[in-house]
């Protein structure tokens, strides 16, 4: 009898949602039967297919929220959804364990309707909640964040075990969840080489310029996005430098905005926002680049947090600039340069001083393709998600 496992997604469809839909194939090809709930979302609007082996169902969302009310709001339907979707996906298929991928960290509660009949709850840690929390209305007090410390502990209370992205996140699964050390593995989220294929540049791309300065992410409040932008003004007036321009790949809740901030900034003309784009829009923009950059902003959640563009980054062979965060020196190490947290001009001259040394970008580009081949791709740290449902089905995690 195979064994069955159901992932809940709130934030991402899948399969968009990288992270989530690697696990998702890697078990369902391991010979685990897998079932994931997630939100609709452009391009992935059926309420259910099933691709490469996993049943998927999508519910209805609304749209993502920018406050603690539309947060509710959000949160509320999406948990609505997921009860509704896993009492007939259990009917219908059947699950032995409901794996959690936050955030928020409100996901248990649905195992718990399901404790009666065996099902364990397992916790994807993606976002540390608290200090996401922080970063997006700048407060450590209150009951709204004090309610996000409760539902993480709440959260990995009723965890069977748990999988974390990075070190830093299972310091706090242990010390903040209290969780026993055995039962927290560390699963990083490597990239998938086969997906991100290195290919020639489009040059038409840098309309006319030298240089490309590529960035692939979330368009939101705490990405960083008005660093690069104030970086590429300094660049533009005070370093007297044009040509060079900039590929800004993704989408989200802060994407108008930043358009806007690029227009007060007079960047309209070398500066492209893709909004949320497909994978073969991306590796364009990507491998066109000639530097790449994350400009996510210092704070408690960026520190310990493993962005995926990063990685991203070096699977492709890009050269880095970024502000110097605990996690993001840990994966890129020698393959990017680290600007003073939080200083535009600082990155600005890093990104200037890279574009214009051919030979370290080459050894940089070297070092962080090797990295990820050797250490950091999917094929490496997936090891972790199988040896932790491994131990959890033969029992050894109890």
């Amino acid at each position: 009898m195979k064994r069955k496992i159901l992932i809940i997604v709130e934030n991402l469809p899948v399969p968009f949602d990288t992270r989530v839909w690697q696990e998702a194939v890697t078990l369902a090809e391991n010979g685990y039967t897998v079932s994931v709930i997630c939100p609709k979302g452009k391009g992935y609007e059926k309420p259910y297919e099933k691709l490469s082996g996993v049943y998927i169902f999508r519910h209805d969302l609304p749209a993502e929220g920018s406050g603690p009310v539309g947060y509710a709001k959000e949160y509320g339907a999406a948990l609505f959804h997921e009860l509704r979707l896993a009492k007939f996906i259990y009917k219908k298929i059947g699950f032995d364990v409901i794996h959690g991928c936050n955030p928020p960290d409100n996901i248990y509660l649905v195992a718990r309707h399901f404790k009666k009949y065996g099902v364990k709850y397992v916790f994807d840690h993606h976002d540390i909640c608290p200090e996401l929390f922080e970063a997006k209305f700048g407060t450590k007090t209150g009951l709204l964040y004090k309610s996000q410390l409760w539902l993480e502990r709440r959260t990995y209370e009723n965890a069977a075990f748990a999988f974390v992205t990075n070190e830093s996140y299972r310091k706090i699964a242990i010390e903040r969840g209290g969780m026993e050390p055995g039962k927290v593995y560390v699963l990083r989220s490597g990239p998938k080489l086969e997906r991100l294929r290195i290919q020639p540049p489009k040059e038409e791309l840098k309309g006319g310029r030298r240089y490309m300065v590529g960035y692939l992410g979330v368009i939101g409040k705490q990405e960083g996005i008005p660093y690069l932008l104030r970086a590429a003004a300094y660049i533009r007036r005070k370093l007297k430098r044009d040509d060079i321009c900039y590929g800004i790949v993704g989408g989200g809740t802060s994407l108008e905005e930043m358009k806007a901030l690029s227009a007060r900034l007079g960047l309209e003309d070398i500066v492209t926002f893709t909004g949320r784009a497909p994978d073969d829009v991306m590796l364009d923009y990507l491998n066109t680049a000639d530097i790449c950059v994350n400009p996510d902003e210092y704070n408690p959640m960026n520190d310990k947090s493993t962005m995926n563009k990063v990685l991203e980054y070096m699977a492709l062979g890009k050269p880095i600039v970024q502000f110097d965060l605990t996690e993001g020196r840990f994966s890129a190490q020698e393959a990017s340069l680290y600007a003073k947290p939080n200083d535009s001009v600082d990155m600005a001259k890093k990104i200037v001083a890279l574009l214009d040394d051919a030979e370290k970008r080459n050894r940089m580009s070297v070092y962080g393709r090797k990295r990820v081949v050797e250490e950091l791709s999917w094929e490496h740290t997936s090891k972790a998600l199988l040896e932790g449902y491994r131990a959890f089905f033969e029992g050894e995690i109890e």
